[in-house]
This record gives structure tokens, C-alpha cells and sequence, in this order.
């Protein structure tokens, strides 16, 4: 797998056999889906072209039964770090196989794929069962003002049911001990955007110095589904960012907020591979195994959650779709949750 220009392309001898992939690649980029996206699919169609070259099967073969054989593949790949035989991980239950959302999320890209490849010839057939009578309808998420809008959407019978898991933020005492550990303002302001305001780690690395309003405290930040909103930055993070930009900011033409401080990158925006490489060795020096960028950002939700913020209002800074996704941070507040509880048992003794 190459990228040349921002567009990812098969590479290599057996490149040639899965010409599909690379103009569906390109009708992804022709679209304008985000690099993220973009990547994401291309390393989903690489793992399948790879399955299917070993299995010697070509694409124009590719039916039911064949995807049916992926799927079974993938649950029983034996995979680096993974213990196997009869010893099971105890964070997910597993020894072997993927998740079922690395699953879920390979069945879609090659879906899509065969989806576009019918588009452009309506003969050919798509082997991932849809229409009316193949799919299943699952809950969806409810939206609305007062969250009173579900219209329920279907699914494909090849997905993997997932679990559904809440997400896990930090404690005090792990934000105070990974914060500390953080020794360049630059890297500060990034984890306080992340802990004090719920930026996800590519809405940091996708900001602009212009984004940035340090006199009013207002973050202009770019969403998922390329959404814009603005959300506030917490007083000790505009000054971090403020010095960050006087002291150590290389000087470069770069719009980027936050650049590659040293090496050959010097003064380019700063990557995810950069930023994963930071939170990597904080966790480690810190002591905080479990201090990931996006915990930062549960962790937002849950002191939210706790502080009795209106559900629509953390819809509207953390960016949510639906308001489902921050009714979550709810369950995770244990505060509130014990509040609502001893304030019930109250009541039920006050009857009796």
C-alpha cells in the first residue's frame, strides 16, 4: 500500500489483479472523504486483497460463500500479542480473531467497494446481501431536540454483533500524573484540549492558528463529517497555547496550530503517528497505561456528566450526531449516578 498526493493505491506484483480497489480508492478521494476515511479503507481492502491472494480467489469471484469464509478468517486470525490456545484476555474476552468492529468495518469497505463497482455496471452483482428482504433492522440512535426522532435503519446479516461497551476515561489522579509528565507547551496545550475542552486527537492536529481566538476563549474546531463548531478553551489552556505560539512555535509558513518542533519535519503540522508517538512515551513515563488521547476526551464527558451538564449541551461540545452518544457519559458518571440513588432510597425510606 502506497500513498502518493494524500491517495492510497495497491502496490506490488499481485497489484495488478485488483485494479477495483484502486479506482474505488480514487472515487473515494474524487468524493472529498477525509484522509482518515480514505486510509481506513484502503488498509480494510488491502487485508481482504491479501486474504484473497492467498486463497486464490480473484475478485470477480467473490460471492457470499467467499465473504462468509473472510469473515470466518478474521475471527480466528491468530494475531502478534494474543495469547491464544485456551488462555483468554481478560479486557475483552478474546484469544484469538479481530474485533468485531475491525470486522464490521472491513465487511463495510468491501461492501462499498462492490456497491461501486454495480454503480458503474449494473449487471455485475453486489455479494454482500442488501435489499429489503436480506437485511435486519437494528435501534438507531435518536435525535431531535428532545432526542424523540428514531427512524430505525437496517443492516446487513454478515455484521458481527458487537458489544456494547462504555467508553473508559481517567481518573483525577491519572489526568493530574499523565498532565504532569508532559514537560513542552506545546504537548500541554494539546492534552488540554483534549481534557478540558473534548477535542478528539484528528480535530486537534486538523487546527489552525486562525482557528484559535485566545482573547474570547473559543476554538473554531472542523468534526467529523467535516461539521464545524466552536467550543471553548479553558483559561490555563488559551495561556498555554498563547506561550506555545510566543516561545516554541518554529517559524514556518504552515497554517498548522501545532507543528513538528525538531528533525526534518521541523515546522510541518504535526501527524498522527507524531502524536501517537507523545502519548506513548507520557504513558509510559506517567505511569498511566491507560492514558490514550481519546480517554482524555471520556474523561471530559464523564466530569460533565457529573457537574449535571443538559445532555444537549454536551451533544454541542463534544460534537455528537445523536444525542445517544452522550447519554453514555450518564452511565459513566459515578457521582451522579450515586446522587440519583441515595437521593431514591431516601425517598422510598421516607414512605415507610
Amino acid at each position: 500500500m502506497q500513498c502518493t498526493d494524500g491517495e492510497w493505491q495497491l502496490a506490488g506484483p499481485a497489484a495488478g489483479g485488483f485494479g477495483l480497489v484502486n479506482e474505488f480508492l480514487g472515487y473515494l478521494a474524487d468524493r472529498n472523504y477525509s484522509p482518515r476515511t480514505r486510509r481506513a479503507y484502503a488498509f480494510d481492502l488491502l487485508a481482504f486483497a491479501r486474504w484473497l491472494h492467498g486463497e486464490g480467489v480473484a475478485l470477480d469471484e467473490v460471492d457470499t460463500d467467499v465473504l462468509l469464509r473472510f469473515l470466518t478468517a478474521c475471527r480466528e486470525a491468530v494475531l502478534p500479542g494474543r495469547p491464544g490456545g485456551n488462555v483468554f484476555s481478560i479486557r475483552d474476552g478474546r484469544n484469538i480473531g479481530y474485533a468485531p468492529t475491525t470486522i464490521n468495518r472491513r465487511l463495510a469497505a468491501i461492501s462499498a467497494m462492490f456497491t461501486f463497482r454495480q454503480m458503474r455496471d449494473p449487471g455485475a452483482r453486489n455479494p454482500a446481501p442488501s435489499g429489503r428482504h436480506a437485511r435486519s433492522v437494528s435501534r438507531a440512535p435518536r435525535t431531535g431536540l428532545l432526542a424523540h426522532v428514531a427512524k430505525p435503519r437496517s443492516r446487513s446479516p454478515l455484521r458481527v454483533r458487537e458489544p456494547r461497551r462504555l467508553p473508559r476515561g481517567l481518573t483525577a489522579r491519572e489526568s493530574t500524573e499523565l498532565l504532569a509528565s508532559f514537560r513542552t507547551w506545546r504537548d500541554r496545550a494539546i492534552a488540554g484540549l483534549m481534557l478540558l475542552s473534548g477535542l478528539r486527537s484528528a480535530e486537534v492536529l486538523g487546527l489552525d492558528v486562525r482557528d484559535v481566538d485566545i482573547a474570547r476563549r473559543w476554538v473554531r474546531v472542523i468534526g467529523k463529517g467535516d461539521k464545524e463548531r466552536r467550543v471553548p478553551i479553558d483559561h490555563d489552556v488559551a495561556g498555554a497555547i498563547q506561550t506555545y505560539l510566543l516561545v516554541e512555535r518554529p517559524e514556518t509558513d504552515a497554517p498548522a496550530l501545532f507543528v513538528v518542533a525538531k528533525g526534518p519535519n521541523r515546522g510541518q503540522r504535526l501527524s498522527v503517528a507524531g502524536l501517537r508517538t507523545i502519548f506513548r512515551y507520557h504513558r509510559a513515563r506517567a505511569g498511566v497505561p491507560a492514558g490514550h488521547p481519546h480517554a482524555l476526551r471520556h474523561s471530559f464527558g464523564t466530569a460533565l456528566a457529573e457537574a449535571g451538564v443538559d445532555l444537549s449541551v454536551i451533544q454541542a461540545l463534544m460534537g455528537h450526531d445523536h444525542v445517544d452518544s452522550s447519554a453514555a457519559y450518564i452511565h459513566l458518571a459515578p457521582s451522579y449516578l450515586r446522587e440519583e440513588f441515595d437521593a431514591a432510597r431516601s425517598r422510598l425510606r421516607a414512605r415507610t
